[in-house]
């Protein structure tokens, strides 16, 4: 045969498209031709290849044009995962490989010029795609890897994950009749020791700020934290990780699948732990969003299924601030470019933390501590977050700077697990009666889920009124209402749960 057609995978975002490798072997003047909208990096993957079979004991066709098609044509194709196919397709067509066997498998890894195999980035995203794409009752497709990257391809149950070292090893595993090693199958690694979450109970006083990450936890709302220097802004937002419900394995495998795609890779330890995204206020727009050719997930993808916390908030470029907004609504992010886009999911949960002026004083009752700042700088530094964004934050609270001797005079409050546990029944709670979190409601759910007895609605209708509230204002208070309710096991919203609600979409001081 000198045809032969290997499988294998191209990333497009976090999915993973089919691609097939067609390795045609013919007579005439030796080369060595790759097309198929191959990138640089998949170009040299001839060097690699010649080099790679020639080490590993293998005769290179020198004598034969060698053709080499990426399909389909108009998918961009990146990385070195192509050279074990292409490989491949190059034995296959000679002869050398058992064509039952090469059909049964998807191939992908990078090649040394020893023809030992390297990690491939996204390898969880190949497992994930190969996972959907079967059908039917039959046994589980196979995945033939890089031993260093098949242990997270595994946690995709419904594929069978083979890993190898060297490209001699996989081609044993396909050579014809009884000569045929058979790769075994990889186990997903045993998930490891979670890393020790910062408790509740170390931040002392702040009451109404703890309430607020309870609410927040509670329900997936976003919040915004407002106070002085030093008033425990940062020690609140890392202790909210710790009181969030734990993670289901859709969310688990889609944030492990994310984290593939970054350069680092995925962590095995941070398997099932929500992810807590810190990025710097110097951070970019294309930093925060995604971005690049081919376009990588950024930040708010990064954090999918766990927080992004964005501290001095102020002081993120505004091109940053406003990128945000649509991602908040919609939960995805499609980075698109002239020739090509892709989506990320970004289900992330934002918290925030600001000075209220430049100087961070204002407002604060520190001796010695006057704010220095003029109305029109206090406008301006507040003015760099937009009326539509501050819209989309659920929760606004303000933390008041605590005394000394009234901070070491505080009791301890409550364990993270002991707010965690009311946080995850009223998780439950909702996920029972309306299958996601109260933050995701829409508005036809809100009239379903959401119902107010009488004096509630009186209020609302009043406060929103008076308050100038838009729509989207409104809903957002009838979410956070809901989830109060839900932590006080109610089922239906009351005049008290509202009120509470109405407390968390308050201005910012000086505004």
């Amino acid at each position: 045969m000198s045809l032969a057609v290997i499988k294998s995978r191209a990333l497009d975002g976090l999915a993973a498209l089919p691609v097939q490798v067609e390795v045609h072997l013919a007579n005439g003047l030796p080369s060595f031709t790759l097309v198929g909208l191959a990138d640089t990096e998949v170009k040299e993957s001839r060097e690699r290849v010649r080099a790679a079979l020639t080490n590993s004991g293998f005769a290179f066709p020198h004598n034969k044009r060698i053709t080499v098609n990426l399909a389909p044509a108009d998918l961009p194709k990146e990385s070195g995962r192509f050279d074990l196919p292409i490989a491949l397709g190059i034995l296959a067509a000679d002869g050398q490989l058992d064509p039952v066997r090469v059909a049964a498998c998807e191939f992908a890894g990078e090649l040394s010029l020893a023809g030992a195999l390297r990690p491939v980035r996204g390898a969880l995203a190949l497992a994930l795609a190969l996972q959907r794409g079967t059908v039917g009752d039959g046994p589980p497709a196979t995945l033939v890897l890089p031993q260093a990257s098949a242990a997270e391809a595994a946690r995709a149950r419904q594929v069978r994950v083979c890993g190898a070292s060297d490209l001699l090893t996989v081609v044993r595993a396909l050579l014809p009749g009884d000569a045929a090693e058979p790769l075994p199958p990889t186990q997903p690694p045993p998930d490891g020791t979670p890393a020790p979450v910062p408790d509740l109970r170390d931040v002392r006083g702040q009451a109404a700020a703890k309430r607020a990450l309870e609410v927040a936890a509670a329900g997936a709302h976003s919040l915004l934290m407002v106070g002085p220097p030093g008033s425990g802004k940062s020690m609140l937002a890392q202790r909210l990780a710790g009181l969030l419900p734990p993670m289901g394995d859709d969310e688990a495998l889609a944030s492990a699948a994310l984290a593939g795609l970054t350069p680092g890779g995925f962590d095995p330890i941070a398997w099932r732990q929500r992810p807590l995204r810190a990025p710097h206020h110097s951070a970019s727009a294309v930093a925060l969003v995604g971005g690049g050719s081919p376009p990588r997930p950024g930040e708010i993808s990064l954090a999918h299924g766990g927080l992004l916390f964005l501290d001095e908030l102020p002081e993120f470029p505004r091109a940053a601030l406003e990128a945000l907004r649509e991602p908040l609504e919609t939960r995805r992010i499609t980075i698109a470019r002239a020739a090509h886009s892709a989506q990320f999911p970004a289900d992330f949960q934002l918290v925030a933390a600001m000075n209220p002026c430049p100087c961070g004083w204002l407002g604060a009752q520190v001796a010695g501590r006057a704010c220095r700042c003029t109305p029109e700088q206090v406008a301006r530094y507040q003015g760099k977050l937009s009326g539509p964004l501050l819209d989309r934050i659920d929760l606004q609270v303000e933390v008041a700077a605590v005394p000394p001797d009234a901070l070491l005079a505080q009791p301890e409050g409550e364990s993270s697990a002991v707010v965690a546990a009311r946080v995850a029944a009223a998780h439950a709670r909702q996920v029972s009666r309306q299958g996601c979190a109260n933050a995701h409601l829409d508005a036809a759910a809100l009239d379903i889920h959401a119902v107010l007895d009488d004096a509630a609605s009186r209020f609302l209708q009043q406060a929103a009124a008076r308050l100038g509230w838009s729509g989207r204002g409104v809903h957002r208070a009838l979410k956070v209402a809901r989830t109060i309710a839900d932590l006080a096991d109610a089922d239906r919203i009351g005049v008290p749960h509202l009120a509470e609600a109405m407390q968390y979409r308050r201005a910012l001081p000086g505004a």
